[in-house]
């Protein structure tokens, strides 16, 4: 070690002590959670790998996981507990690999107990790990069921909820058990709780969102929190009464952080259904797109923040929190600290809720959709800076080739744009930025309690929002397929290329038969829609064959109990030209690192490449990025999350790049930094996927012996 690095670590430990009993207590050379340590901050206090050697780093080994399919991911960051590192593979098997070696000690496949082999359980972004002396489980789930394993062998622990497996659509507080549910961020450990989110549908069929701690010995619901209130229970009053039970989601697909001293969970919620039109969900929306502080043993409410008052953009709490400790005004303050889809970070006391920083409900845009109200104030934080740029004006309009120019102006000449807060237009379209994939993204936060700072990751590219009324839908098929698969394929068919495919044509490929089992089982990234009745899917059948019976969709709608929007989104459309190319001038993808004691940028650099641009002289130019950095205190950042399929490591107190690799797929994920026979690793999941080819790797890396 040289002499700086003997300094730098002496400092941060006296610095960490320095700091009082709740930060030292956290042991920063685990990584045995998602997000690494106890408190989540995705930072390891590991230092042998450093700035002056990391360029030295090779391939430690590769696990191929063998079971990548067309359009599969691997989104897991993985965990490391005495020796053994824990991760899922593409189809959701679950393994144990030496952590020295990659080689594979046990691995589980859920489907084995669950049967259907082919049936469609989302991604997973990782396990959680639990133990109570002898006692030692692997918790994770696969599409709706909560399941448990024994961290040593594998096997399933058949006295965990029914046979070792736990139904999520159950114990929801209502009469409807048949939801789209996935819960593909691994739940938090509180004692011997597992507190637990969910995916669910983007339209009105989802389930309500509530948060709910399972007991992880039984698998028995020892509580729930009602995102969406029951009347009687505060919030209540700013949902419509008329429609607030037929209203789903306000929930937790991001993840959540505990602070196991204070017994708080902190739970960042999404928006409401529908996303893009709530004109049966007037008021501000409370639950939805909060931060929740719950008290983790019975999950009641200590307090909670709303960051977007009736959201009508899919501006979902993307990430979980960071637990983080700041001076301020020569005081040491334990906080919370939210990033958002909207580039701005939230933060507030832990104990009372209080913002650091003032926080301004600042007059935006109103609705001119029809049946809808939008809320006259958003939220905008004074501090801390945002991470990105924060709208999308006429200088912004990709120019680096006159073509590509006209291009987008084209797509621009009915547009609204140059308002951040602008909402959905009954006639025409809006660009939302940043976009629904953010800002920031589902890989979260990196935070370094040594020198109190933070470093995120973002996508800068341009998104349009286009809406339809239901009632220019002509027949049942056609509205079927709307509420369902119109907001990833688009109400025209022709899907979101390369990420979602076009289902024009459809009668040249699959049967009737073999297309319902693909909407009853699903595959790759499309869900499944068992949940749908019966007599819906084989009219979207008809529908999606070419065969749709025109018949009085009025009728439909009159026997049916369901909501329908009275708009709907015409699909999820980054604005690009037809080469594929970003609407905005780049750079597209984004490092920042903010001083959390003032709430300044220390430095902000580019983030990933795109080759074929780079020879042409546009470099840097960034890309689209999914997954999060990993700060050490060896005085590097790590990050892949990049669509060039490389992983890099930065210089944490410049952003100056020290070393890059290429991946045998794109690393959508987290990477992981633990230590084993006194050698420190750097492992990253290659599962490719978002437009990407995909992969089966898990690729880790350390210096040479």
């Amino acid at each position: 070690m040289t002499f700086k690095n003997w300094l730098f670590c002496l400092c941060l430990v006296f610095l960490l002590l320095s700091c009082g009993k709740s930060t030292s207590e956290i042991d920063y050379t685990d990584w045995s959670n998602y997000g690494g340590p106890q408190d989540g901050s995705r930072y390891s206090s590991l230092s042998q790998i450093t700035a002056e050697n990391v360029a030295q780093l090779q391939v430690a080994w590769i696990y191929n996981t063998g079971d990548a399919t067309e359009r599969s991911q691997i989104q897991c960051q993985p965990i490391v507990v005495n020796g053994l590192l824990y991760g899922s593979t593409p189809k959701l098997n679950v393994f144990a690999l030496d952590a020295a070696t990659g080689e594979e000690v046990w691995r589980f496949d859920p489907f084995q107990v669950l049967g259907g082999e082919n049936s469609w359980a989302g991604t997973n972004r990782g396990v959680t790990y639990w133990e109570s002396g002898e006692d030692k489980r692997i918790l994770f789930s696969a599409g709706n069921w909560l399941m448990a394993v024994n961290a040593l062998t594998g096997e399933p622990i058949l006295s965990f909820g029914d046979q070792g497996k736990v139904d999520m659509r159950k114990d929801l507080d209502t009469d409807l058990e048949d939801f789209l549910i996935v819960s593909n961020t691994p739940g938090v450990v509180y004692q011997d709780l597992l507190i637990m989110g969910m995916r669910l549908s983007e339209g009105l069929d989802a389930a309500p969102g509530h948060v709910r701690a399972y007991n992880i010995k039984t698998g028995k619901r020892e509580w729930i929190f009602h995102t969406i209130p029951h009347e009687g229970e505060p919030g209540y009053e700013t949902w419509d009464p008329k429609y607030v039970k037929q209203i789903g989601a306000a929930n937790n697909w991001a993840g959540m952080v505990v602070d196991q001293d204070r017994g708080i969970v902190f739970v960042p919620t999404g928006s409401a259904t529908y996303d893009f039109w709530g004109g049966y969900r007037h008021g501000d929306n409370i639950y939805a797109n909060s931060l929740l502080a719950l008290n983790a043993k019975t999950g009641e409410r200590i307090w909670h923040f709303q960051a977007v008052h009736h959201d009508v953009w899919d501006r979902d709490f993307p990430a979980p929190p960071n637990l983080i400790r700041i001076q301020k005004d020569g005081k040491w303050i334990d906080a919370v600290a939210q990033i958002s889809k909207q580039g701005m970070t939230y933060v507030f006391d832990r104990e009372s809720g209080k913002p650091i920083w003032p926080i301004v409900e600042t007059p935006v845009t109103q609705s001119v959709l029809g049946g809808e109200k939008t809320s006259p104030t958003q939220p905008i934080p004074s501090l801390p800076e945002p991470f990105m740029k924060m709208v999308f004006e006429e200088k912004d309009i990709l120019n680096l080739k006159p073509e590509w120019e006209s291009d987008i102006r084209s797509q621009l000449a009915n547009a609204i744009f140059g308002d951040t807060w602008a909402p959905p237009h009954p006639e025409k379209p809006i660009v939302l930025f940043p976009g629904m994939d953010g800002g920031a993204e589902w890989g979260g936060a990196s935070f370094d309690p040594g020198t109190q700072t933070m470093y995120i990751n973002a996508n800068q590219i341009p998104w349009v929002i286009e809406m339809t009324p239901n009632a220019s839908f002509g027949n049942v098929g056609q509205s079927i397929y709307t509420n369902y698969c119109g907001n990833c394929h688009g109400l025209d068919r022709k899907g979101n290329l390369p990420a979602m495919p076009s289902l024009i044509g459809l009668k040249d490929k699959y049967t009737p038969d073999s297309l319902d089992q693909l909407l009853r089982m699903g595959r790759g990234a499309m869900p499944a829609f068992g949940h749908i009745t019966k007599e819906e899917r084989l009219i979207l059948i008809d529908y999606l064959m070419g065969k749709a019976d025109a018949g009085d969709k009025q009728e439909l709608e009159a026997k049916s109990s369901k909501l329908y929007p009275q708009y709907y989104m015409n699909g999820y459309k980054k604005l690009v030209t037809k080469e594929g190319l970003y609407g905005s001038n780049p750079p597209w993808g984004l490092l920042t690192a903010i001083d959390m004691n003032t709430g300044k940028k220390k430095w902000q650099v580019t983030l990933g490449e795109i080759d074929s641009l780079s020879t042409q002289g546009f470099a840097p130019t960034g890309t689209e990025n999914y997954g999060g950095p990993v700060a050490t205190a060896g005085g590097v950042i790590f990050i892949a999350a990049t669509k060039d399929e490389k992983i890099r490591a930065f210089d944490k107190e410049t952003g100056k790049i020290l070393w890059e690799a290429k991946l045998p797929a794109a690393g959508h994920a987290t990477p992981a930094v633990y230590e084993k026979n006194g050698k420190q690793f750097l492992v990253i999941a290659c599962g490719g996927g978002k437009g990407t080819k995909s992969g089966d790797a898990y690729v880790a890396f350390a210096l040479p012996d």
